[in-house]
């Protein structure tokens, strides 16, 4: 085995010249990194590391490797921090050939690996209502505890604003919920339809601190039991009403306003005209919409890469702040503010992951290895979005005439 791993790895060092990380193998043979400083290590635990990239080259092969735990990083931050900036030299297709080859030997014969149970690939047309329903299950429907072991108190999973002065994730969440009531102007005894509701957060915010009724609808029956329950636990739950329900099957409008937050990404750039023509059926004349949603910024980047796709958030798509403005215009509504958080998100991902990382045997405990590896590479890939430019997030005050 040494001998067909070693050269393997001559031949990965010959491909890959300026090299700032280090691959070690699963019989202690190692290729160091050329940089002249540490980087990350690449620790391939089982050939099925090898074995997974080579039945699918790429992003996709080594987020299986990566998830299955055939694959291993020491240093995560080093990771996104090499993702960000490592560009090497594209490889010949004759030497990425026999690459290929060296590598098929050194792994030895076997079976193609099955990819990780935490791989959705959504079946069907893109974004019916079934299959958005499994889609959107397949992020949320992990626990309600694997959740709330890196939310904070009000399970708010979306933004907050730190810019005000919120020195901590709960202030900040609060902060966000309430900057969403007041910029929709909520008045006691309107009826508010919160889309993308999750564990009831603003819903109750609103209820309580706005005396106004809610329907908040989510596609997850896990998160609408316990906003339920947590209505309850604040004494709205005669004004909070939790519906699994598709946007697009609501039926008893009209509405005074709509929050839409974190929602719009999980449209797609197919069902953004119809998106914003529902959200108008459902709001009377003269009323209100506040739409919270993550934004591509550059024209020339992807909507999403296969391991989001497949491992984080099947089918979103965030779209680009002039997309979904021109769909909202052509839908009726009168813009009035727009405002972006973008480093207020990579702070709010910033707690996440300090929280998450905190007890990684308690998130273990919560959640199969499988998902606890998706989550720890998606949450600083998400910040990296934020902090490189990426992504924004933009908050879009709109009414309807009337």
């Amino acid at each position: 085995m040494g001998r067909r791993t070693r050269r393997f790895l001559h031949e990965l060092d010959t491909a890959l010249p300026d090299r700032p990380f280090a691959v070690e193998l699963w019989d202690g043979e190692r290729l160091p990194p050329t940089n002249g400083h540490a980087g990350p290590t690449f620790r391939a635990t089982s050939p099925d590391a090898i074995a997974h990239v080579l039945r699918a080259p790429g992003q996709l092969g080594l987020g299986r490797a990566y998830v299955s735990g055939a694959l291993e990083v020491d240093d995560m931050d080093a990771l996104m921090g090499l993702l960000a900036t490592y560009k090497p030299e594209p490889v010949e297709r004759k030497e990425a050939a026999k690459l290929a080859a060296l590598a098929a030997v050194a792994a030895g014969p076997r079976k193609p690996p099955k990819p990780p149970a935490a791989e959705l690939a959504p079946r069907g047309r893109r974004h019916t209502s079934e299959r958005d329903m499994r889609a959107v299950r397949h992020h949320y429907d992990v626990s309600n505890d694997f959740f709330a072991h890196f939310l904070d108190a009000s399970m708010t999973y979306s933004c907050g604003v730190w810019r005000d002065g919120a020195t901590t994730l709960e202030e900040a969440q609060f902060a966000k919920r309430d900057l969403v009531c007041r910029k929709l102007a909520l008045q006691p005894g309107e009826r508010l339809l919160d889309v993308g509701c999750g564990w009831g957060a603003m819903a109750i915010h609103a209820a309580t601190r706005y005396g106004v009724d809610v329907v908040g609808i989510t596609l997850s029956e896990p998160q609408a039991r316990l906003a339920r329950q947590r209505a309850e636990e604040a004494g709205v739950g005669d004004k909070v009403e939790i519906r699994v329900m598709d946007y697009r099957d609501i039926a008893d409008g009209p509405f005074d306003a709509i929050s839409s937050i974190g929602m719009v990404e999980h449209v797609g750039a197919a069902q953004i005209d119809p998106y914003a023509e529902k959200l108008a059926e459902l709001l009377r004349p003269g009323g209100r919409l506040l739409n919270h949603g993550i934004a591509r910024l550059r024209h020339t980047d992807a909507e999403a890469g296969p391991f989001s796709e497949r491992y984080v958030f099947p089918d979103a798509a965030p779209l680009h702040l002039s997309r979904v403005q021109f769909a909202l215009e052509r839908a009726g509504f009168e813009t009035h503010h727009v405002e972006d958080f973008r480093h207020d998100y990579a702070r709010t991902l910033t707690a996440w992951l300090e929280n998450f990382e905190r007890d990684l045997d308690a998130a273990n405990r919560l959640a199969d290895p499988e998902r606890v590896r998706v989550w720890r590479i998606y949450l600083r890939a998400a910040r990296n979005g934020f902090e490189t430019g990426f992504l924004s997030i933009f908050q879009v005050r709109a009414s309807l005439p009337g």
